[in-house]
């Protein structure tokens, strides 16, 4: 089954109903240490925070067109923290100079009913992973840096398996639409983690999930 590409958020506070610009990569586990070293060089003035999540992805299929796709998510580190549900829109077209990818994004926080409210209305899941990994930030701007694992039993987040030997690095803003300047500012600083980790602009055509 085709889906839009994985994209790892770890669970925030609030409710968000913006733009996001993405940018994304990838680097290989022996090289995790020297890229957290470089983050914490350029980032913000603070350790980085540790999270562990759970997030399962809902599909609700139309008479017609791809599923309507909503992710939700648990922490595993802070197990009564609301459950946050989130809807990423299609990529903008727009103006092909742009660096980053640009989408709606919604995100949400709920209760611990989240996945029993999503059944009643009809969505189903369609699968489910861990993610943990560390979260960085430079002003407006996060670098998320993740581990994803499948879980083998479902339901059981103790019992998984690695997905591959990298982790999933992820530059991102939240920004109000027509704020096309920030990706020249993440395109920036991206150029300043080469070569440790290429982060690019995603082509969704090219993407299978």
């Amino acid at each position: 089954m085709e889906a839009p590409p994985v994209t790892v958020m770890p669970v925030t506070g609030g409710t968000i109903n913006m733009m996001e610009y993405l940018l994304q990569g990838s680097v290989l586990d022996q090289a995790l240490d020297s890229l957290l070293h470089r983050l914490r060089g350029l980032c913000d003035n603070m350790e980085p925070e540790i999270f562990m999540d759970h997030e399962l992805v809902y599909l609700l299929k139309g008479q017609q067109g791809n599923p309507f796709i909503l992710r939700a998510r648990r922490s595993l580190s802070h197990p009564t923290a609301p459950w946050h549900l989130r809807y990423t829109g299609q990529p903008e077209v727009g103006d092909k100079s742009r660096h980053a990818l640009v989408r709606n994004c919604v995100d949400v926080a709920a209760s611990h009913s989240l996945p029993e409210f999503l059944n009643e209305m009809g969505f189903r899941m369609d699968h489910e992973f861990v993610a943990n990994g560390h979260i960085f930030r430079k002003g407006a701007m996060k670098v998320v840096v993740t581990k994803l694992s499948r879980i083998l039993v479902p339901g059981n987040t103790e019992n998984t398996e690695r997905l591959s030997l990298s982790y999933l690095v992820e530059l991102s803003v939240s920004a109000p639409a027509g704020q096309d300047t920030v990706s020249e500012d993440m395109r920036s600083f991206a150029e300043q983690l080469k070569p440790l980790v290429h982060l690019e602009k995603i082509d969704p055509s090219k993407q299978r999930h």
